[in-house]
């Protein structure tokens, strides 16, 4: 979806600029992937919430914080300040110790 709403341009919210924007964001086909990929890991949430416990399920989202820093900086090749890398490495932790904690 970012590479989709790159393309589109900053949405600046005034009722001019919204509607040719979002026409032009859903009609982008990253867009439109990143939406349609959005609704299978719903599907895919629903699948584990059937099967796993809560409390183990909800901090894996977290992960989700991981992958978007890698591939920032590996698509987008955004940087990633050392704080960050910290900040990931903690949340790995914490994911660990949850996941453990059975």
């Amino acid at each position: 979806m970012k590479q989709g709403m790159t393309k589109v341009g900053e949405i600046d919210g005034s009722l001019r600029d919204v509607a040719p924007k979002l026409i032009q964001a859903f009609t982008n086909p990253f867009v439109i992937s990143g939406i349609s990929i959005y609704g299978f890991t719903t599907m895919l949430w629903l699948i584990i919430l059937s099967r796993v416990k809560l409390s183990i399920a909800y901090p894996m989202l977290s992960l989700g914080y991981l992958f978007s820093i890698f591939f920032a900086w590996l698509l987008f090749k955004e940087s990633v300040p050392k704080a960050r890398i910290l900040g990931a490495i903690i949340i790995c932790l914490g994911v660990y110790f949850v996941a453990s904690g059975e």
